[in-house]
């Protein structure tokens, strides 16, 4: 299996983030339809979202009022 390549991280699955964000995975899944959420990607049928993508979307949170 081919390595990420540098600097993207690797890729967490929706439980995953569900974890590190302590939402339930409903939620994630809900953030997707409505678009609040950290981009996702499809791959095949699995949804993955790359470490990169989270911590960006996270640090725009921060900063809103």
């Amino acid at each position: 299996m081919a390595e990420p390549a540098a600097g993207e991280g690797r890729l967490w699955t929706v439980p995953e983030l569900a974890t590190f964000l302590g939402v339930p995975v409903a939620t994630i899944y809900k953030w997707r339809t409505t678009g609040d959420g950290p981009t996702g990607l499809r791959i095949g049928r699995h949804l993955r979202y790359r470490e990169s993508d989270v911590l960006a979307w996270l640090e725009i949170r921060r900063n809103v009022p």
